[in-house]
């Protein structure tokens, strides 16, 4: 046995979690076989179905019954003619056999004999790994929940198979991104894909090459929003969205942002999202162009993304213009290097007063007095010790936690270092604090005497005056970019991250007016948000629809 082959061994013989099954409730499963077109009053046994990684039979059994109900009211009474119609895969042996057992006693419930019923599952059923499987032919649907499974827990051995198969396997991409990869590759013209799982891919960068792959050849028909819906039988936090996306030009996408778990409203919904008809009420927004390129997909209501899009036409990104955005320090041992600034006993030079989330709940700076220990010189690389001995003793009597991180096992030497370099000077920069998780745009000013923790992003200014950028971040124009870029997390909360605050726009600080560059610093130092929205609308040249759609993101991005 090869070392891939004993890979997936471990892998089809390991637990649950280990194997990303999640398995999905049956009223979510027949409403996406339902948005998928797959409906017994149609001939399914002259089309082709393919379930990828049907666990315990969610999508599988259901499938089958709408197939054989097709099959006994429309076709021909030999069973032969259901032989290509279907073809399901499970790595997981148990599965694989209790699933294998629930189809034969299916099939023996519609008459079919036990000889017939197991020539039938010989031919649909393979016990394999999807992505690594020798599949015949093509397929008008391919349905499912594909395996939740983050690359950290899949063998090194086999991840390079993978990845030599699969071009969407990108950073630090979930398995399910080549599972949609080679689903779209399998579809035969006008088939169509319809998936539950995690929304991450249409918005984060490892999404970036699935998403490019979609734009050049295929149509996102319907996408619905499943993150306040209890759609699984275990609770997980999985953020789910459901995709049925067809292999077709590329046309408008129909998108749902709250969806209902009621088989009722399901029903309704489902027929809603079929229908050829362009839609625009509270429930379903049509959009024309989801997929452009890599770009994350905007699927918020038109006239924002409107907007954003005249934004983005119109103005240099953020940090184009001059600013920086960045992220706070990750130490890797936090108990280690950050304490009471006044109890770190270091070298005054060897430490740096911090700002975390706390120092900035209310709105502006009321620092709690943690610092953190500083082991770079500021040339970048790491201090001496011997010219620091009282930095050279707090070390060593950590030194054995210090060792066990990840980071030290790559570079022995470097035991000492945080994961992240330190440079001194960003503690000392006028910037803007914004935690990553919140339900709003928290921007706060810091004047330049605290160096930011990881779970805080920092804005330096540029040639921006740091207050009047203020102002125009907290106005809903921070809040715009990064609710139509970011994933939503539960309870509503957004993800204020580098990569979403760099998309933000902005215009040169030199192009603005003396005038208004004087009132936006002003209005900044005297929080005088209502001012700040009229000015912000004068500083983008905005239409009065376009300050209304700006001025409802204000009051959403209020803390």
């Amino acid at each position: 046995m090869d070392d891939v082959e004993a890979s997936i061994k471990n892998l089809a013989t390991s637990g649950i979690e280990e194997r990303g099954a999640v398995f999905t409730k049956p009223a979510i499963v027949e409403f996406i076989l339902d948005l998928a077109g797959y409906q017994a009053e149609h001939r399914l046994f002259e089309k082709r179905f393919l379930e990828p990684s049907f666990g315990h039979g969610s999508f599988l059994l259901p499938a089958l019954r709408r197939l054989l109900s097709s099959w006994q009211q429309l076709g021909t009474s030999d069973p032969d003619s259901l032989k290509m119609s279907i073809w399901a895969i499970e790595l997981h042996p148990d599965s694989y056999e209790k699933t294998r057992a629930a189809v034969l006693a299916l099939l023996n419930d519609f008459g079919l004999i036990r000889r017939v019923a197991v020539k039938l599952v010989d031919h649909w059923l393979v016990q394999g790994d999807f992505l690594l499987e020798r599949i015949p032919g093509e397929f008008d649907f391919v349905v499912g929940n594909p395996p939740y499974v983050r690359i950290e827990r899949i063998p090194q051995t086999l991840m390079r198979e993978y990845r030599a198969r699969y071009k969407t396997i990108y950073d630090r991409a979930d398995i399910y991104v080549p599972f949609i990869e080679r689903s779209l590759d399998l579809l035969a013209d006008g088939g169509k894909l319809g998936f539950i799982c995690a929304d991450r891919w249409t918005k984060n960068r490892y999404g970036g090459p699935l998403r490019r792959k979609v734009a050049e050849g295929f149509h996102v028909e319907s996408y619905v929003d499943m993150n306040c819906v209890d759609a699984f039988s275990s609770d997980v936090i999985a953020y789910p969205a459901i995709t049925v996306i067809r292999n077709s030009n590329p046309g408008p996408t129909k998108i749902v942002s709250r969806a209902s778990g009621d088989e009722s409203s399901l029903k309704m919904l489902a027929s809603k999202l079929s229908s050829g008809t362009k839609i625009q009420d509270e429930e379903v927004v049509t959009v024309e162009a989801l997929s452009d390129g890599a770009s994350p997909w905007i699927m918020t209501q038109c006239d924002s993304s409107k907007l954003l899009r005249h934004l983005e036409h119109d103005f240099p990104t953020i940090e184009q213009t001059g600013c920086k955005v960045g992220i706070g320090v990750a130490t890797g041992a936090d108990r280690v290097f950050i304490a009471p600034y006044d109890q770190l006993d270091v070298e005054e030079d060897r430490k740096l007063p911090l700002a975390t989330t706390k120092d900035i709940a209310g709105g502006q700076v009321e620092w709690q007095g943690l610092g953190v220990v500083n082991p770079f010189s500021d040339s970048g690389k790491l201090v001496e010790l011997d010219r620091y001995p009282k930095l050279r003793n707090y070390l060593n009597a950590r030194r054995e936690e210090l060792c066990k991180r990840h980071v030290v096992k790559k570079a022995p030497a470097n035991w000492y270092r945080t994961i992240d370099r330190i440079r001194a000077d960003l503690a000392h920069t006028p910037k803007l604090l914004i935690p990553d998780i919140k339900g709003a745009a928290n921007v706060v000013a810091e004047s330049g005497q605290l160096y930011p923790h990881h779970n805080l992003y920092f804005i330096t200014a540029g040639e921006w005056d740091i207050e009047a950028l203020k102002l125009v971040l907290s106005t809903g124009i921070a809040y715009l970019f990064v609710a139509n870029y970011s994933t939503k997390m539960r309870g509503g909360y957004l993800r204020f991250q580098a990569q979403h605050l760099r998309r933000i726009r902005l215009p040169m600080w030199r192009t603005i007016a003396a005038p208004l560059q004087k009132e936006l610093i002003e209005a900044g130092q005297a929080g005088a948000w209502e001012d700040g929205i009229s000015l912000v609308s004068k500083l983008y040249d905005l239409t009065k629809p376009q300050r209304l759609v700006l001025a409802s993101h204000a009051r959403e991005g209020v803390s």
